[in-house]
């Protein structure tokens, strides 16, 4: 006992190692170098299985009849066009607002006042339809350039690439682009989709559950560090400079991002399918800078951390192919966030399915119960 407040399990900070409930979506295996949808391993997904039949496994449990999905896709295309007093509140917006901030009020705006609970599956495509749509807009007005309308005849990944561009996209950028929103699509409890869940199981909506989702794609720790990446590589420059570099970094206790994950203790699957994918499509100075950052930083790292198993994540190889397919380092997080959409609203569907409202304990360390307020009148 502590005073009179009866004691607990103890607190697991983080919730390492806390199983938080059940889902048949997707599987992560920290150990085995494993990220698994609905039993089908996304190494063997990507480069060639189109967004829209990953969506559909994700949100219908099974491959679809033909790639890409023609339910899914035919969907898609049926929910871009953006209501039009949603697309003047994001008109609105100021041109400097930095995107993933205007994705922030874009995704609240979405639901129209009409989303509740339970969510719906089409209230799914439309989340992950227009996202693209709105962020697209408003990157072209930030960079002083007028929006370009959707393309039905083109696929989800390469009518984003369109509608950022105005031209049409190579297919080599594509092919790239769409691996990247393929193993992207879910990865398990992460802590969006654990915000998104908490969100619907208090009977919200979807708008307002990918809302507070988004909200934790700003810190670096999840989501926002491929940007930091391709900083570091920038500033670094040289592959003759990334010793150094890395070792004076380190003696200044900061950060090297791009390396460890919570959840792998083995290579990061998605990193690994990446860095194939950047030797495709980068610049190979670029791609040799990169590879030789990540070996000098491993073995920075676990010399030292030794017996830490320190790999290279998803977010590492995720900055050197987003760059090589020329989205600007503003874009990074946002596009990762539009990739998730798929296993933000799979996530929304199955908690609500068999819902019960998320509540985890906390373990008090403050005084024991008993204390007098200092103010307080004198009793009888």
């Amino acid at each position: 006992m502590r005073g009179s407040v009866p004691e607990r399990a103890s607190a697991n900070a983080g919730l390492d190692g806390v199983v938080a409930g059940r889902s048949a979506l997707t599987w992560v295996g920290g150990e085995t170098s494993d990220l698994v949808y609905r039993g089908y391993d996304v190494r063997a997904l990507v480069p060639g299985v189109p967004y829209e039949s990953v969506v559909h496994l994700l949100l219908f449990g099974e491959p679809p009849e033909s790639d890409p999905s023609p339910v899914v896709a035919g969907a898609l295309r049926g929910a871009r066009p953006v209501a039009a007093g949603v697309r003047a509140a994001a008109d609105a917006l100021a041109p400097s607002l930095p995107p993933l901030e205007a994705m922030r009020t874009h995704l609240s705006l979405l639901g129209g006042g009409d989303w509740s609970y339970p969510p719906r599956r089409e209230e799914g495509y439309r989340l992950i339809a227009q996202s693209p749509v709105l962020l697209a807009r408003h990157f072209r007005r930030a960079t002083g350039r007028p929006p370009v309308e959707a393309r039905d005849d083109l696929g989800h990944v390469a009518n984003y690439l369109w509608m950022l561009t105005g031209e049409a996209p190579a297919p080599a950028r594509v092919e790239a682009l769409e691996a990247y929103f393929d193993l992207l699509a879910d990865h398990g409890m992460n802590a969006s989709t654990f915000v998104l869940r908490i969100v619907i199981s208090t009977h919200s909506d979807l708008g307002s559950a990918a809302t507070a989702a988004l909200a934790t794609l700003k810190g670096p720790l999840h989501g926002g560090a491929p940007s930091r990446v391709l900083e570091m590589l920038r500033e670094i420059g040289t592959p003759d400079r990334a010793e150094g570099w890395i070792h004076e970094r380190l003696a200044r206790g900061e950060l090297l991002y791009g390396f460890g994950h919570r959840a792998y203790k083995s290579e990061d699957p998605r990193g690994l399918s990446l860095h194939a994918i950047a030797r495709s499509v980068a610049d190979p100075s670029r791609l040799r800078l990169a590879e030789t950052v990540e070996r000098e930083g491993l073995a920075a790292l676990r010399a030292a951390h030794p017996g830490a198993r320190i790999y290279a994540n998803v977010e590492f190889y995720s900055a050197v192919v987003l760059d090589a397919i020329g989205l600007p380092p503003e874009l990074f997080t946002p596009t990762f966030a539009l990739a998730r959409t798929a296993g933000w609203t799979a996530h929304a569907l199955e908690q609500a399915a068999e819902n019960r409202l998320i509540r985890p304990d906390v373990e008090y360390t403050g005084p024991p119960k008993g204390l007098r307020w200092p103010r307080a009148k004198p009793g009888p």
